[in-house]
């Protein structure tokens, strides 16, 4: 394997229920990309996005991070409804495919998989639960990779941890301008963690989750 070297796969949620936080979903991504490159190591990211218009759109596939530009609303631009279960398992196939047809010593030593929604699947056809969560098992539990899971539903966050993405890997997110700024920077913040060593896993903090409390909470916290 390549030391010192991750591969990132960050799946977004374009449905239309997305549109309210359309803008701080591209800043966070965009800030999120800007943090990774000024990490030490290399690293390549995937970057897919969906809906039931097209569950899975590469914009960008296994390319080097250093060649990864921002994104705006004309790629991201949220419509329809959410085959969550259809992306990931699609997301996952693709990942494997490509490590199985990399030489052995290019395969990166550090995968992450980050999918980030705001609600609860509603649109797949083409994958069940019962695969999806074989397939989790398979590459968490077994391969190592590191799986993140971020909704504003509470029920696709219970849904996520029955799929068996680790609790501890899983947060739930407030749908607001600051929920979302304050989500991506905590994903960029674990990722920068285990990509250094400095962690063991994507494991998001008491902290992490405590930043995710309402806005009005958190106003009244800084009284």
């Amino acid at each position: 394997m390549r030391k010192d070297h991750t591969h990132i796969s960050v799946i977004l949620d374009r449905s239309g229920s997305m549109k309210s936080i359309r803008d701080d979903v591209i800043t966070g991504f965009n800030a999120f990309v800007n943090e990774q490159k000024s990490q030490p190591g290399t690293a390549t990211l995937s970057l897919v996005q969906f809906d039931s218009v097209d569950p899975y759109e590469v914009l960008y596939d296994a390319e080097s991070l250093e060649y990864v530009g921002p994104i705006d609303t004309t790629v991201f631009a949220p419509r329809a409804k959410t085959p969550l279960l259809d992306t990931i398992g699609r997301s996952i196939i693709d990942l494997e495919l490509k490590l199985a047809r990399m030489p052995h010593f290019e395969i990166p030593d550090r995968i992450i998989f980050v999918v980030i929604t705001d609600g609860k699947e509603n649109a797949s056809r083409e994958f069940g639960r019962e695969q999806i969560a074989t397939m989790i098992d398979r590459k968490q539990n077994k391969e190592g990779w590191q799986i993140a899971f971020l909704s504003a539903d509470l029920v696709a966050i219970s849904e996520a941890v029955n799929l068996g993405v680790s609790k501890d890997s899983v947060m739930a997110f407030d749908k607001t301008d600051m929920g979302m700024t304050t989500s991506w920077d905590s994903v960029s913040s674990r990722v920068a963690a285990y990509r250094g060593s400095q962690a063991s896993s994507i494991a998001f903090t008491d902290e992490d989750r405590v930043r995710q409390a309402s806005d009005w909470e958190r106003l009244k916290r800084d009284e």
